[in-house]
């Protein structure tokens, strides 16, 4: 790329050192969050909402928490005012919500945006003009002077619509549009000048907004812009500062961030980031960064599910796989370290009633926001290792495999993926592990068997198949198990075999109380071979285990070769 040299840095560094938020090491309390998904992320659309859907998404901000909506530009179309009324009219407001509307500093603008909140009853108003070298240079070619006039002849209009309506309770913002764009120093100057009209005091306190309307620079540079502009700012103690992050850069949530420890008091942006170009900072990744840090977000994505599909739906765009928190694999582990860890983890903290989240891989705890670990976690494909495929065996159906098995097994079932390039469901994972290791009845099936306890030792009198052909045997063992294995032994010579381990548990399958027993057998070379039986009855659970085995034994070995 040659073209480089053409670029240069656009922003403006603050005249003094501007370095104290350096030391604070996190967050420790939310700012006061406004959307303004109907205002910046509406128009950010490839169809922007008509009324019915905007209705619907403001009940939702509502729902999710939020005390300040900017509910959009009510002169900027017939929809916006209309909306705007009917919110109004129709008693839609909270008592404790802030709507928002925004205005450019011009005449006619300021005049119908006041007309349209007449009857409400808190609410702030946003005026912004474009303050940037670039924009005073190319745009308006207006000087400082020039400029500032504007800010301030809009901020006296807006206290004198004011004086007029005594029943609405007001809040003033101004924002210097293109502010990362601006000279630090006439940013104050043109910010003061509009707080000097507006004399903010505790019961009518004065929003200044600073947004990265462009991202221009990296994020601590931002965090330098805010302190300074925090420290300067007339009137600070009655002046909200409040930031909104644009994303150019890909570096939003972390300039919101760093500013709210630089001074910010407020975040503007929207749900997911959605917003023009690369979009505005994205609230719920910022919330969710504070509720994993312990800190109460007073937002509610406790059920982050609903809130994608419901704003996938409104508004025709697409949550990303990778979005953090909100995405639909961000809580995924197809990796088998990853998912030994995880795996691990979760046992841990059920042993020890851990009261907090230390989880490895995982920075939050999916149930939290309404996620499945048995759908979301652990995820099998051929990268996965034993530990994940031995977690969906045992959390969703009741497996509690051996050590040695999980392994095999493991690698059985990352085969099976690796060959058909895909990702393995729980439903996939059971069907290929039963398929391959339960009640396996070819060559060998057991047909009937009773036991009987006689001086000291088992006498088992079983009836068996060996392909079709069945066979009536009794055999004497120091227990059941070891009398059936005796029989088999009977019913063939050249069912060959030593008995190595077995072990046995509880299945709990739906309604069903079953019991799943493993046993593993080794040949002549030493060679493993795992069974599983389940069967309501722990004892005949064992045998079809055992005969499972043998019959995994034999599709390796042929010894007895299988009817065609």
């Amino acid at each position: 790329m040659k073209n480089y040299t053409k670029y240069r840095p656009g922003y403006y560094m603050p005249p003094e050192t501007c370095m104290d938020w350096v030391k604070k090491e996190r967050l420790t309390e939310a700012p006061a969050w406004c959307s303004v998904d109907l205002r910046d992320g509406n128009q950010a659309l490839i169809t922007p909402m008509n009324l019915e859907e905007k209705l619907s998404f403001f009940n939702f901000l509502l729902e999710l928490g939020f005390k300040e909506i900017e509910v959009g530009f009510p002169a900027a179309s017939e929809t916006e005012y209309e909306f705007l009324r009917t919110i109004i009219e129709e008693n839609m407001i909270p008592d404790d919500v802030y709507i928002q509307v925004l205005t450019q500093s011009r005449p006619h603008i300021i005049k119908k945006t006041f007309d349209s909140i007449k009857g409400a009853k808190n609410v702030v108003v946003h005026l912004y003009n474009s303050t940037s070298f670039a924009q005073r240079q190319q745009v308006f070619r207006m000087s400082e002077d020039e400029i500032v006039n504007i800010a301030v002849e809009g901020a006296k209009s807006f206290n004198e619509y004011a004086e007029k309506m005594p029943e609405t309770n007001f809040r003033f913002e101004y924002s210097p549009e293109s502010f990362t764009g601006t000279e630090i120093e006439f940013a104050l100057r043109i910010c003061n000048a509009v707080i000097d009209v507006w004399q903010p005091r505790p019961e009518r306190q004065v929003i200044i907004n600073l947004p990265s309307t462009v991202e221009m620079s990296m994020p601590h540079v931002y965090a330098q812009q805010i302190e300074y502009m925090s420290k300067h700012l007339n009137c600070r103690e009655n002046v909200i500062v409040s930031i909104h992050p644009h994303n150019d850069r890909g570096t939003g949530v972390a300039a919101g961030e760093l500013a709210l420890l630089a001074g910010g008091d407020r975040i503007e942006g929207t749900l997911f980031g959605n917003g023009e170009r690369t979009g505005n900072v994205d609230i719920v990744t910022m919330a969710m960064n504070l509720f994993t840090h312990g800190v109460d977000p007073k937002l509610d994505f406790s059920d982050m599910p609903r809130i994608v599909e419901f704003y996938e739906k409104l508004t025709g765009m697409h949550v990303g796989y990778r979005q953090p928190y909100s995405g639909q694999l961000v809580f995924a582990a197809f990796s088998g370290s990853h998912q030994d860890a995880i795996s691990k983890g979760m046992k841990f903290r059920e042993e020890r009633n851990e009261d907090f989240w230390t989880v490895p891989y995982l920075p939050l705890d999916p149930k939290d926001v309404n996620r499945e670990y048995e759908t979301d976690v652990i995820r099998i494909n051929s990268q996965s290792g034993k530990g994940g495929i031995s977690y969906i065996l045992e959390h969703n159906f009741g497996y509690e495999l051996p050590k040695e098995m999980a392994q095999e097994v493991g690698y059985y079932i990352k085969d099976i993926s690796d060959r058909a390039h895909k990702e393995l469901s729980p439903q996939d994972i059971l069907l290929a592990f039963t398929h391959e290791y339960q009640n396996k009845d070819l060559p060998i099936a057991i047909q009937d068997i009773t036991w009987i306890r006689e001086k000291g030792s088992t006498v088992a009198d079983v009836t068996l198949a060996i392909n079709n052909e069945v066979f009536y045997l009794s055999a004497r063992g120091n227990g059941p198990l070891d009398a059936v294995s005796n029989v088999l032994k009977l019913a063939s010579p050249n069912i060959q075999y030593r008995f190595v381990d077995y072990e046995e548990h509880a299945l709990q399958t739906d309604s069903d109380s079953l019991a799943s027993a493993y046993v593993v057998i080794a040949d002549d070379q030493g060679k493993h071979y795992w069974g599983v039986g389940v069967d309501s009855d722990i004892t005949m659970a064992s045998v079809y285990a055992l005969v499972t085995a043998i019959n995994r034994e034999n599709k390796d070995k042929q010894f007895i070769p299988t009817a065609e």
